[in-house]
């Protein structure tokens, strides 16, 4: 048990790290939201993560057929609370960030070769019976294994350091990809990744599909595991969570990995131990290990 104000002992922040927890992620409290937002939050995850391309008029559309007469005021407001937008090319319509520094995308044609040569972290909206979470991920392109993962209430910065810090003890990617949203161009975030000499990669506006591994991952967590499950509260999603990603990086067979597990891959075995050399010698790539949008080559 976590105690705040318990004079001379371990501050709050070793006590989460010795429990494994984000101290963002400390205490859950209900976001707020009415029954009704909530359950309208539900149909729309569920939705977008069918068809990611439906934007706020479209699926004030859908939500209509369903049964549900709400404006585009309010979708476009429970879409952007859940972290939510259309994947297609679009004008920028906000800024998120301006202080922060934005890096360029750097993953154009680049072929991925090898675990820990490119890493991406991102968020997304996980629904509860009474609420709901945020749930980050860093993930390796190459083998689709999840190095940390963490939930939180809200969408500060801190519970997206604390991952991120979690996964550099497993090893140190040549470049990090991200979105440009404020967790990951705080400084408090990149700052950790241009201290180990790490190059930072970011998503143009409105193209996620720069960063379509992550995509590809949410869209796995979701209907084999957040979907079916249906959690009742924080600590319910955390077990089945832990229980999920164990499962996916350990026993699940991916086609794209020839049947392999992300851990067999990353780990560089099919029966033996780690050879990151002998994965860079790889003769043959799999079409699923090319970046989107291939018009160059990073060295």
């Amino acid at each position: 048990m976590i105690e705040p104000r318990h004079v001379g002992a371990l501050s709050v922040r070793r006590q989460c790290a010795l429990l494994g927890l984000a101290r963002s992620g400390l205490y859950y409290e209900p976001m707020g939201e009415s029954a009704e937002n909530l359950g309208l939050m539900r149909l729309i995850d569920q939705a977008y993560t069918r068809w990611p391309f439906y934007g706020v008029e479209r699926m004030t559309a859908w939500l209509a057929r369903q049964g549900h007469a709400v404006n585009v005021k309010r979708v476009r407001r429970l879409m952007r609370l859940m972290g939510l937008e259309a994947i297609y090319a679009k004008p920028r319509l906000s800024a998120s960030g301006k202080a922060h520094k934005r890096y360029p995308y750097l993953l154009r044609g680049v072929e991925i070769l090898a675990p820990d040569q490119v890493w991406s972290a991102d968020i997304t909206y996980l629904p509860l019976r009474g609420g709901f979470l945020y749930l980050v991920a860093v993930l390796d392109w190459y083998s689709r294994y999840v190095l940390a993962w963490e939930l939180s209430n809200n969408l500060e910065s801190s519970f997206c350091v604390d991952v991120l810090e979690r996964a550099l003890r497993r090893g140190r990617p040549e470049i990090f990809n991200t979105d440009q949203g404020t967790q990951f161009t705080s400084e408090a975030f990149t700052g950790v990744l241009e201290g180990r000499k790490i190059a930072i990669s970011m998503d143009g506006r409105g193209r996620a599909f720069d960063n379509i591994f992550s995509e590809r991952l949410w869209r796995t967590v979701k209907y084999e595991e957040v979907f079916l499950r249906d959690y009742a509260d924080a600590e319910e999603a955390r077990h089945g969570l832990k229980a999920y990603f164990g499962f996916y990086n350990h026993e699940r067979l991916h086609q794209a990995l020839d049947y392999r597990t992300p851990a067999e891959v990353y780990e560089g075995r099919s029966g033996g131990t780690r050879d990151r050399v002998a994965a860079r010698t790889v003769a043959v790539t799999p079409v699923a290990l090319r970046a989107p949008y291939v018009t160059a080559t990073v060295l």
